[in-house]
C-alpha cells in the first residue's frame, strides 16, 4: 500500500495546532459562558420582578447553567415593560379612555347603598375601568354553556345565521373533525357574502395543517396567525401567547370562555375520558367589548382598523345584566384579571367558589385566599384529579397543603379533566373566561374574562359548580400529609418551575 507522506504531515500539523490553540479556546469559551451567566443574572435582578420569580431564575441558572440560559432566552424576557405590544396604536383607544373616565366619575358620585348586590362590587368596577378601560354594560343576555357539545352546537347555529361578519379568535384551532366542520361552515358563509376573519395562536395551534389554512384562505377567509414562532425570532415570541377564545357574529352575538376549537373538548383525550368546561353565549352591549378586543388584536396582526359602525351595532336587548369584559396581557399596563381576582377574593362577605384547571397562584392571590378562609369565608376550590400536563399537575399539588391548613376546602374532580375557569363570590358576582389562576395567565398570556354582577347568573353558575363537587373528592389534610415522599418531592420541584409553566 502506498503511503501519502504529505497527508501524514498535514494531519500532524493540525494536531499540533489543536494542542496549542485548544486550551486557549477552552478558556475563552469558559469566560464567555461565565460572562453570559453573570450578565443574564444582572438583567433578571435589574428587572425588579417578584422575589419568588427572580430567585427561581437565578436558581435555575446556578443548577443548570446551559439549560437556564436557553430557558431565559426563550421564556424569560419581560415584554410588558419593553412595550413591544400596544393597543394604544388604535386611533379609537382614546374613546375607551374617555368613556371609562365618565363611568368612573358617575360611579364615584352615585350612592349604591340601597343595592346590596352592587354596593360591594363598586370597587371592582372602578378598578377595571381604571386598569383596563373595561366599560360597564347594562343591557345583556347571558347563557351558560356547559361542555363542548352544547357550546359547538349553539355556536354553529349562530354562525349559520350570520349576515355581515364572523370573527373568531382562538388559542387552539385544530384541523380535526370539529375544525373541518367549522371550516366547511365558514366557507359556506363566505360564499353567501359574509366577511370571515380568524385569529389563531401559532403555538397553541401548532398541529393545524397547512392545507387546512390554505383551503380557507383560497375560499376567501381572512386569517391572521398570532406571532409565528420562527428562528431567530423564536426567543421573543414563544413566551407571550394569545390564549383568548372569542367568537363575534354580526356584532350582536358573542361567545367567550374556556373552550377552543378541537375534538377533545367533546370527546376528551387519551387517558382523559371526559372533558368538563364552561363557556358563555352573550347578546347585548357586552358583545361590543368582545368585538373591540378582536379588532385590537386584528389591528396588531394586520394593521387594518375595523371601525365601520356595522361592526358595533346598537343593541336591541332590553334585559339588564351588569357586566364588564376584561382583557389582560402584555399590551396592558396592569395585570387586570389578576387584580380582579384579588379584589373579588378580598371583598367577599360569605363565600368564594373557584374552579381552575391549573392552580399556581402568585403570592398576592395565595395570601388573599388564605386570609379569606381564616377570617371565616367559605372558600372552596375545585382542581382536576387528572390533568393534560403532568408537570403543571404536580405544581398545582404543591399548593394544596397550605390551602387546606388555612381552612380552604380543596376538591379533586374525578369524572375527567375539569378545564373550567370560573369564580363565584357571595352568590352575586362571577367571572368566566380564559384566564387560569396561574402565573402565565396573570402576567404573560393575552386573556379575556367576562365579569358579571348579577345574582341570577351567579346562582346558576354556583349550581353547576356544586354539581361538579358531586363528581369530586374532598381532600383531607391529615391524609394529604401522609402522601409518599416521592410525590411530595415531585410537587416541590414542579413548584420551583411554576413561574415558567
Amino acid at each position: 500500500m502506498d503511503v501519502n507522506y504529505q497527508d501524514i504531515n498535514m494531519l500532524t500539523y493540525f494536531e499540533n495546532l489543536l494542542n496549542q490553540v485548544g486550551p486557549s479556546l477552552s478558556i475563552l469559551f469558559n469566560w464567555i459562558y461565565i460572562i453570559t451567566v453573570i450578565a443574564i443574572t444582572i438583567i433578571i435582578v435589574s428587572q425588579n420582578r417578584s422575589p419568588h420569580k427572580t430567585m427561581s431564575w437565578i436558581l435555575i441558572l446556578m443548577l443548570f447553567p446551559i439549560i437556564g440560559i436557553i430557558f431565559y432566552l426563550f421564556l424569560g424576557q419581560n415584554h410588558r415593560k419593553q412595550k413591544i405590544f400596544s393597543r394604544k396604536g388604535l386611533v379609537d383607544f382614546a374613546k375607551f379612555e374617555e368613556l371609562s373616565e365618565q363611568q368612573y366619575i358617575h360611579l364615584s358620585q352615585t350612592d349604591y347603598s340601597h343595592n346590596r348586590y352592587l354596593k360591594d362590587r363598586i370597587k371592582m368596577i372602578k378598578l377595571l375601568l381604571q386598569n383596563s378601560k373595561a366599560l360597564l354594560s347594562r343591557f345583556n343576555e347571558v347563557h351558560i354553556l356547559n361542555n363542548g357539545h352544547d357550546t359547538f352546537k349553539t355556536m354553529f347555529e349562530e354562525i349559520r345565521k350570520a349576515k355581515h361578519h364572523i370573527h373568531l379568535e382562538y388559542y387552539i384551532l385544530y384541523s380535526d373533525k370539529i375544525g373541518q366542520e367549522l371550516g366547511k361552515l365558514l366557507i359556506e358563509k363566505v360564499n353567501e357574502g359574509v366577511k370571515v376573519r380568524i385569529i389563531y395562536d401559532h403555538v397553541g395551534s401548532w398541529d393545524i395543517t397547512s392545507n387546512y389554512i390554505s383551503k380557507l384562505k383560497k375560499q376567501g377567509v381572512e386569517i391572521g396567525c398570532f406571532m409565528p414562532v420562527r428562528f431567530p425570532f423564536f426567543t421573543g415570541k414563544i413566551n407571550y401567547r394569545n390564549h383568548r377564545k372569542i367568537t363575534v357574529i354580526d356584532g350582536k352575538v358573542g361567545f367567550v370562555g374556556g373552550i377552543n376549537i378541537a375534538d377533545h373538548y367533546i370527546h376528551g383525550k387519551k387517558k382523559i375520558p371526559f372533558w368538563r368546561d364552561t363557556h358563555l353565549k352573550l347578546e347585548g352591549e357586552s358583545v361590543n367589548a368582545l368585538q373591540a378586543i378582536f379588532a385590537t388584536d386584528w389591528y396588531f396582526l394586520k394593521k387594518e382598523l375595523l371601525d365601520d359602525p356595522l361592526y358595533f351595532p346598537k343593541t336591541t336587548v332590553t334585559k339588564q345584566v351588569l357586566m364588564q369584559i376584561v382583557a389582560s396581557g402584555p399590551d396592558s399596563d396592569w395585570a387586570s384579571i389578576m387584580q380582579a381576582y384579588f379584589t373579588s377574593i378580598t371583598s367577599a362577605n360569605s363565600n368564594i367558589f373557584i374552579s381552575t384547571p391549573y392552580l399556581m397562584p402568585n403570592e398576592s392571590i395565595l395570601t388573599a385566599l388564605k386570609t379569606a378562609a381564616l377570617s371565616g369565608i367559605d372558600v372552596k376550590i375545585l382542581i382536576p384529579g387528572i390533568s393534560d400536563s403532568r408537570l403543571v399537575y404536580y405544581a398545582t399539588l404543591s399548593f394544596v397543603k397550605e390551602l387546606l391548613a388555612a381552612g380552604i376546602e380543596v376538591y379533586f374532580y374525578r369524572k375527567g379533566f375539569n378545564h373550567s375557569k370560573i369564580i363565584m363570590v357571595d352568590n352575586a358576582f362571577c367571572s368566566i373566561g380564559t384566564a387560569n389562576m396561574d402565573y402565565r395567565s396573570f402576567s404573560q398570556n393575552f386573556e379575556v374574562n367576562a365579569l358579571i354582577y348579577d345574582p341570577e347568573i351567579a346562582s346558576e353558575l354556583t349550581y353547576w359548580f356544586l354539581e361538579d363537587l358531586k363528581e369530586s373528592e374532598i381532600i383531607n389534610l391529615h391524609e394529604w400529609r401522609k402522601r409518599p415522599i416521592l410525590d411530595k418531592f415531585k410537587a416541590n420541584i414542579a413548584r420551583i418551575a411554576s413561574p415558567f409553566l
